[in-house]
Formats: structure tokens, sequence, C-alpha cells
């Protein structure tokens, strides 16, 4: 459900205990749980997504990227933590609702994007951890 400027209002946000993704539930019953892998290479932060469409980057090896923490900001967003060091990427309700309605096409996307530019969801090095 949304105000009327459109806002979408959550009703619970919870990190999972393993921090590998977001659960979010809004009101009007829309609930989803978000990977941190796609929160993190879509972090709407000027680092991730720059200052205009053409400065975007891509962000490569996030496979096991967790989240560290999320910290509430005002009534509007929650500023998500990563234990890559990430933080500066404020998530509005409305960008996780939409990131919520579109994490199969938008994560499709990203792997299209790494395959076009022979890079890997995993960081060099990385063990996979279950």
């Amino acid at each position: 459900m949304t105000d009327a400027a459109g806002t979408f209002w959550p009703t619970e946000i919870k990190v999972h205990k393993d921090r590998r993704a977001l659960t979010i539930a809004f009101e009007g019953g829309a609930s989803f749980i978000i990977p941190a892998e796609l929160l993190r290479v879509e972090s709407p932060s000027a680092e991730v997504q720059g200052h205009s469409p053409a400065d975007r980057q891509l962000v490569a090896g996030k496979r096991e990227v967790r989240i560290e923490e999320a910290i509430p900001v005002g009534n509007y967003a929650v500023r998500l933590i990563f234990d890559d060091g990430h933080s500066t990427g404020i998530f509005t309700w409305d960008l996780l609702h939409t990131l919520g309605r579109e994490q199969d096409t938008r994560f499709k996307r990203y792997l299209q994007e790494l395959a076009a530019k022979n890079l890997s969801r995993d960081a060099p090095g990385a063990v996979r951890r279950h």
C-alpha cells in the first residue's frame, strides 16, 4: 500500500540470521526476500550508480557479501552496512519495493553484464561458504 505521494510503507524489515538476505514486508501484503548480493550491486550510492546512468559501475565479486547492519534513516529509508565496507547506500522504501518486485530481472541483467565483461560473482581467491 502507498500513501498519497506513492511511497510504500514497510511493516517489517529483518536481516536474516546468516546476513545473506533482507526480508521486507509492506502494508498491503507485499513481502520480499532480497539477497545481500543484489542489494550490494544495486546500491543507490554514488559509488555504484555514479552521477548519471553512464557513470554506473558494475560491481563484481560480491556473491558472498553479507549485511552487517541495517540502520533506519528517518521514516523513509534504511542504510545498509555490508561486510565489504560499503556503507553509503540509502535504500528508500520505494527502492526496496522495486528491488523486491524486479529482483529476478535485475539479477539476470547483472549476470549478463558480468559475463559480457568476463567478470565473476566470486571475489578473487574466494572460498565459497555454504
